[in-house]
Parts: C-alpha cells; sequence; structure tokens
C-alpha cells in the first residue's frame, strides 16, 4: 500500500478544509464555538496564502491537513470520514522530516490528541488556562525535538 499524497493546499480547498476542520470542532461536545463558519473560512484563507497548509485528499476532496509556522504546529485535523486510516501519522511524519523541532498547544480536554503527539514523540512542556487560545479552553504545550543531524533533517 502507497502512503497517501501529500501536497500544499490551494485557495481552491479552503472550503474543503473548513468541512476537516467543522468536522471536529462542529460535533465535539466539550468544543465550544469561538469563531463563526465565516471566521473560520477567513483565517484558513490566510493561513493557505501564507503557504503553511500541507493536505491529504481522497475521493471526497481534502480529509486530512497540517498547518504549520516554522516549528510551530498551529492546526491538525482529519476528517471524520478518514480516520483511523493513518493520516495525521503521515502527516506528522512529514513534518518532522521538514523539521528540528515542533512544538503546538491542544486543549487539556482532548485525550487522545495527548496521546497521538506522545506517540510521536512530543513531550510535555508546560500547560496553559487558555487565556490564550479563542476558545477559552485549558491547554497543554507539547513539544518535539528531532534527533537526526541537521545535515540528514534538510535533505528529508
Amino acid at each position: 500500500m502507497s502512503l497517501p499524497r501529500i501536497e500544499p493546499a490551494r485557495p481552491r480547498d479552503i472550503p474543503g478544509l473548513a468541512r476537516v476542520l467543522w468536522s471536529f470542532t462542529r460535533t465535539t461536545p466539550w468544543m465550544p464555538r469561538a469563531r463563526s463558519r465565516a471566521q473560520d473560512l477567513a483565517l484558513l484563507g490566510r493561513l493557505v496564502l501564507r503557504g503553511t497548509v500541507r493536505l491529504i485528499r481522497d475521493e471526497a476532496g481534502p480529509c486530512a491537513f497540517i498547518a504549520r509556522e516554522g516549528g510551530q504546529v498551529l492546526a491538525l485535523y482529519v476528517h471524520a470520514r478518514a480516520r483511523r486510516r493513518g493520516l495525521g501519522r503521515v502527516l506528522m511524519r512529514d513534518a518532522q522530516t521538514r523539521a528540528d523541532w515542533l512544538a503546538l498547544w491542544t486543549p487539556a480536554a482532548s485525550h487522545e490528541a495527548r496521546r497521538f503527539y506522545a506517540a510521536h514523540g512530543f513531550a510535555t512542556a508546560g500547560y496553559g488556562d487558555g487565556s490564550g487560545n479563542d476558545e477559552s479552553l485549558p491547554e497543554v504545550l507539547m513539544v518535539w525535538q528531532s534527533s537526526r543531524p541537521a545535515a540528514e533533517r534538510r535533505a528529508a
């Protein structure tokens, strides 16, 4: 079985990226709706135009994406229809081959996400009270540091 193709997101992908985002944020009971759909679309548009979003498609369109600026992971979402197929793992491994380090904030209540990141070598580095995120949810700072030599990472 071949790995899914990862590609940069383009402006035409923004509605599909929003559906991926909403498949989590609009269906997770503990996740407050901090932004309108229009605000989510505008935010995704800014990220796509800055070139920070990489995605995986399936037959229905974008089904998983990661947004990253330097070492900061801003978002990693997989659509409900595509979960449990290893797409988040593929996106995270791709990001790890391109970086010396990665850091991200994840909601403290998202135990599944915290387990996922820990399985990819991330360690808890701190906690936030929610004042630093749109949803005002307590959060956990997780960081990953590459153990590969710099020359090997740059060649990836």
